[in-house]
This record gives structure tokens, sequence and C-alpha cells, in this order.
């Protein structure tokens, strides 16, 4: 059973110190500092100033904290109630979880990797459907495009974060033995026909898959 359907447990004793929003903010603040690694329950009770068993008064394991804070971090969202085209809409959506993404680095590989959908991310797909309620496509699409927003955007986020200088000077060097070899004819000709095309910007990238997804 999803964590926001389950009852925070009394125990028994002294009665909670702490609240499952206030565990959850430590968490987030832990990961930030320190990256997802870091977070375990007996991190986040050190960083309350208690036992790490008082935290299972409030979760029952650190998945259900995982989900508590993906979930923290959609009420960031800025959702104002949706009018006009239906594509700036959903890019400023895509823009808005692409900031959230580079503030909370650990962010996307939750996103890729887990799939919880809680309050706040409900509020979300909300608005994108709100966004996209006079669009003709069927809802199938509608579901697909909110999926393939949070992917693409955290595949994104998580390129721009490993792109280091020297990542570059590694794949670059790569590729220049790779042309040198002369087994890859096309990987050649895309890399020294002409000169290269830049990559695409974030919101050009989404804006044509999104069109491609739900056109007409």
């Amino acid at each position: 059973m999803p964590i926001w359907l389950r009852e925070r447990r009394t125990g028994v004793g002294r009665p909670a110190e702490r609240s499952r929003a206030e565990v959850t903010a430590a968490a987030i603040a832990l990961a930030d500092r320190q990256g997802l690694a870091a977070v375990s329950m007996r991190r986040i009770a050190a960083e309350l100033g208690t036992g790490a068993a008082s935290l299972y008064r409030y979760v029952d394991s650190r998945d259900d904290l995982l989900d508590l804070m993906t979930d923290e971090v959609a009420a960031a969202y800025q959702l104002p109630v949706p009018g006009g085209p239906w594509l700036p809409g959903l890019l400023k959506v895509c823009r808005q979880g692409h900031e959230l993404m580079r503030r909370h680095t650990w962010l996307p590989e939750l996103l890729l990797t887990r799939s919880a959908l809680g309050p706040h991310g409900t509020d979300l797909l909300e608005h994108v459907l709100a966004v996209l309620a006079g669009h003709p496509a069927d809802v199938g699409r509608k579901l697909e495009a909110f999926a393939v927003m949070n992917t693409l955007t955290a595949a994104f986020v998580l390129n721009e974060l490993s792109g280091s200088s020297s990542a570059r000077q590694r794949q670059g060097a790569y590729l220049a033995h790779v042309i040198a070899a002369g087994r890859h004819a096309h990987l050649t000709a895309a890399l020294t026909d002409g000169p290269l095309v830049p990559a695409p910007r974030f919101e050009d990238m989404m804006s044509r898959v999104l069109v491609g997804l739900l056109r007409e």
C-alpha cells in the first residue's frame, strides 16, 4: 500500500516528537548536500537528533522515504489555471521540472528508476491533463505525454550533470580514434561532413517530442 494511504503509527510510550513532513524535509536536505546514497534511516535520525527506531512511526522503510522525497519536491511546481495553447502550457511545466532537477540533483535518478505518484505528483498530472483538455488526442497518449515529459527531462538533466569537460575530452578522443580506424562510415560522415549542428536546447527538443507524440 502506498505510504500516503497508510496511517502513521502512534506507537506506545512517549508521544511522537517529529512529523512525517519533518522527516521528509531532513531527507531532502541531506540528499541535496551529500547525494542520494547518504540517505538512510540512521542518517536521517541523526539529522533529527533522534533514534533510527523512532522513524518507523512515520515510514516503514527507506523506499517509503524516497517516495515521500520525490513527491514533496513536486509541491514546488507552480500550477496556474490552464489557458491558451497547449504546447506553451506543457513547456512551462517542463521548464519547472528541469529547474527542480538541477536544484535537487538526486531527483532525476529516482524519477527514472521508481514510479511513485503521490498527492503532489497527482496534482501535477491533473494540471497536465487540464492543459490538454481541449486536445483531440486520446487519454492514453496524454498520459504517455506526462510520462515522457518526466522521463526525458530527467535523462536530459542527468546528461547535463555528467557532461564535464574531462568527460567530453575523453569522448572526443575516442571518436577521433573511431574515425581514424575507418570502420564506421556513416558515423564518420556525420562527424566530418560540414559543421556540427549544436545539440538541441531542452525546450526545442521537448517541443518536437510532444508535438510528434500528440499529433492529430
